[in-house]
């Protein structure tokens, strides 16, 4: 499965999305494809926020040599699912899509854990290390649902 993990500007939320679902998924003995974007493309060939480095790799995940890329209308027919981290991200990513978007594979990311709810992830970038700490697990905890929906494990 290829899946694409998609905030703002791909240097806090997405990447960690991205380390931690790919993590678990080849801890589960899983073959599975994990990449991120960002809609805005202000940070494009960035690495991750410092504090997302740090927050991931004091919970065993190296995401240092992710880059920051833009989310692009071809990564709906790149990728099986996009998981976006808030509503903004999905209005954007159907803007930038146009013709392309399918609905079909789009999911925001706590849906998983809260269906039918529209809880979006908090964003960390304004904020203090102790938010990037909170957003991991949010993050790790919905990925642990999203190997258990599609594993039923």
């Amino acid at each position: 499965m290829k899946i694409l993990m998609v905030c703002l500007g791909n240097i806090c939320r997405s990447p960690l999305a991205e380390g931690v679902l790919q993590d678990l998924a080849k801890k589960a003995g899983l073959n599975w494809q994990v990449n991120s974007a960002g809609t805005n493309g202000y940070h494009t060939g960035e690495p991750p926020h410092h504090y997302s480095i740090k927050v991931a790799k004091q919970n065993g995940i190296d995401i240092s040599k992710q880059r920051s890329r833009k989310f692009t209308s071809a990564d709906f027919e790149q990728y099986d699912l996009i998981y976006v981290m808030a509503e903004d991200v999905l209005d954007d990513i159907k803007r930038i899509g146009r013709n392309n978007f399918v609905s079909e594979k789009v999911r925001l990311f706590l849906d998983e854990s809260f269906p039918g709810q529209y809880k979006d992830v908090p964003d960390p970038w304004y904020g203090t290390e102790n938010g990037y700490h909170d957003v991991f697990e949010i993050i790790n905890n919905n990925c642990k649902n999203i190997i258990k929906k599609y594993t039923n494990k």
